[in-house]
């Protein structure tokens, strides 16, 4: 092959890759659902609750940057696994133009997985609407949220059938308040915190606690080159992107992919609903 040819052969062959992996990237990851089960031992658990599922959705971004209907049937495949708690950690929105696309919100909020003991959310940024400034919206979705069948956690805390859960307002909104939500904790009782932005857990608001913490908010990134961090992380502990991540004080967090994204676009960050299986630690 002279050297015209294989110059002419491989402009066509990083061409066509080029496309396929922008065709990938677009159109078949963002919609690649992944089921992530994660053991998780709590300290102090009851004894009747070991074996039972806890499942994490986070980020849904319901908006006009790609179709809702893929949240929905991600919600249908969710329910096959008929969890004992579910959990949603924010970011229920992404704005267009500055506003809510309520109809497609309502919709989507109507088809929600439900826990057969609990059903429990937080609010995120987004949640916040322009700026994150906006709080007759977040007061909006919490009531929507609410009229569907979700506990909100709003700086507040609840105990169900011997479990302590935390909910965290968002850390970048107009109302976050660690220490009310923290006031009342007990470490002689299983707990669980729910916080949006994994950047709350370097601040010096966490005591004595010393069990999960459950995020969202970065989304993995969306796009992460083959060995490499990801690019961009709206946060600032660039650790912080994906998975399980042991602190101090023998806390755990754990960071949720999203199911929903900002934009749609992923690759090798497929979208994730997580499900923990509760064990005594």
């Amino acid at each position: 092959m002279n050297r015209r040819k294989f110059l002419n052969r491989s402009f066509w062959g990083l061409t066509g890759l080029g496309l396929f992996s922008g065709l990938y990237a677009w159109q078949i990851e963002p919609h690649w659902l992944e089921f992530v089960k994660v053991k998780m031992p709590i300290k102090n658990l009851p004894k009747d609750l070991v074996g039972k599922t806890l499942m994490q959705i986070s980020d849904i971004h319901i908006g006009n940057r790609f179709d809702h209907n893929f949240v929905i049937d991600s919600f249908k495949k969710a329910k096959a696994y008929n969890p004992d708690f579910v959990v949603y950690t924010g970011d229920y929105v992404s704005t267009y133009k500055d506003k809510v696309l309520w109809d497609k919100l309502e919709e989507t909020l109507q088809n929600l997985v439900k826990g057969k003991i609990a059903t429990l959310g937080i609010l995120g940024n987004h949640d916040y609407g322009r700026n994150w400034s906006q709080s007759e919206v977040a007061d909006q979705i919490s009531e929507l949220l609410t009229k569907n069948g979700v506990q909100m956690l709003r700086n507040e805390s609840t105990e169900i059938n011997g479990v302590h859960f935390i909910g965290f307002d968002d850390f970048w909104g107009l109302n976050f308040d660690p220490a009310k939500a923290m006031h009342g904790f007990d470490s002689s009782k299983a707990s669980l915190v729910l916080c949006h932005n994994p950047d709350v857990c370097d601040l010096d608001i966490w005591g004595n606690y010393n069990s999960w913490i459950l995020s969202g908010h970065t989304h993995g990134g969306q796009v992460k080159p083959p060995f490499l961090p990801p690019p961009m992380l709206p946060v600032n502990n660039k650790k912080y992107s994906a998975g399980q991540f042991a602190l101090s004080n023998n806390r755990t967090l754990y960071i949720n992919r999203a199911l929903g994204h900002l934009w749609q676009v992923r690759f090798n960050v497929r979208p994730e609903i997580t499900i923990f299986e509760l064990q005594n630690g």
